[in-house]
């Protein structure tokens, strides 16, 4: 079974019975790490790893000793109740270890693995989607809004806030990051500004925040997006053809996909969000690519065009039947089409 969003955090916060075995996967490992955490509480209670009812392995370490996995699951505890394996860190490279030791897995023992990004082709993802008693739940990391932002911004000692630049500075920034990422750059501005007495401003974010990049898989992403509202279909579908040869998932493209038309957005409304925009665009090319893009297209129809790439984001992290690659297609070149 595959889920994703809501579904793959409420499985997680009450597994049902007649489940043997779960794959948790994700971008943002600290995500992946509470979802693990919040499941084996649920399926073992309090105290599990003090009555020795949870082994934890690292799949680095299945290469070398493959029939742990299988011993650890055939184990017999000394105390009453269910017992689980974890397997942390795993990828494709060990779905056939993996693929044995489900096929071994007894009703005591359930099979937890975690895992990074794994593409919708991914050997290890099938076993888990199509087997029965199975479960692959996809976590991703949801984008902050502000009200988020600003409790970041409080745990850590800023009373004042930030103004609404500073915001909007840190709303774009936090689309590129995982939430470790986020946390410690909320840090870095926090030391940045203390002492201070006024709001954050985007002065203090600029000069904390990390370059943005081309090189980068962002970049690429968004080189597929331009593509896109430039009415481009060919290298929408060539940019894509890229994206999935360098491993990106279609949710991290719809996630840059979506940071970049909020910044555009941003550029055709004004005012301080336009600012802020301009700010995260050091290169002149591209800040005069992005006004160029923003005018014609206007705030209306850029906002259309997000709101389509949210739906898009929402469909992929829903466990939807579709394949995810062919979905996120199918979005920009939607987006292609409203360009003409």
């Amino acid at each position: 079974m595959k889920l994703g969003g809501a579904r793959a955090t409420a499985f997680c916060a009450n597994p049902p019975e007649g489940v043997s075995a779960a794959l948790l996967y994700g971008e943002d490992a600290s995500q992946v790490s509470a979802a693990r955490d919040t499941l084996l509480l649920g399926l073992l209670g309090p105290g599990a790893e003090a009555e020795m009812r949870l082994d934890v392995l690292q799949a680095q370490g299945l290469r070398s000793d493959p029939a742990a996995l299988d011993a650890a699951l055939r184990a017999q505890g000394f105390f009453p109740g269910r017992r689980a394996v974890v397997v942390n860190e795993t990828g494709d490279q060990h779905a056939e270890t993996v693929a044995a030791a489900l096929a071994a897995t007894g009703p005591e023992a359930f099979l937890l693995i975690t895992a990074g990004v794994l593409p919708s082709r991914s050997s290890l993802r099938k076993l888990f989607e199509a087997g029965e008693g199975r479960v692959a739940a996809a976590f991703y990391p949801d984008p902050p809004d502000r009200g988020a932002l600003r409790d970041m911004l409080r745990s850590v000692g800023v009373a004042g806030g930030a103004d609404d630049a500073a915001l909007s500075a840190l709303e774009s920034v936090a689309h590129g990051m995982d939430r470790g990422s986020l946390a410690r750059l909320v840090e870095v501005v926090s030391l940045h500004h203390s002492g201070a007495d006024r709001p954050v401003d985007l002065a203090t974010v600029e000069a904390c925040a990390p370059p943005s990049s081309d090189d980068g898989m962002g970049g690429a992403a968004e080189a597929a997006v331009e593509a896109a509202l430039s009415g481009k279909a060919a290298r929408v579908r060539a940019e894509l053809a890229r994206l999935t040869a360098r491993g990106a998932s279609p949710v991290s493209v719809a996630l840059a996909s979506a940071r970049r038309l909020r910044q555009l957005h941003a550029l055709a409304v004004g005012g301080a969000p336009k600012a802020a925009a301009l700010a995260r665009l050091r290169a002149p090319d591209a800040a005069d690519r992005a006004q160029a893009l923003a005018r014609h297209w206007g705030a209306a129809r850029l906002e259309q065009g997000l709101r389509l790439m949210l739906e898009t984001d929402a469909g992929l992290r829903g466990g939807s039947a579709a394949p995810e690659h062919a979905l996120m297609e199918r979005a920009l070149l939607r987006l292609a089409a409203m360009a003409g």
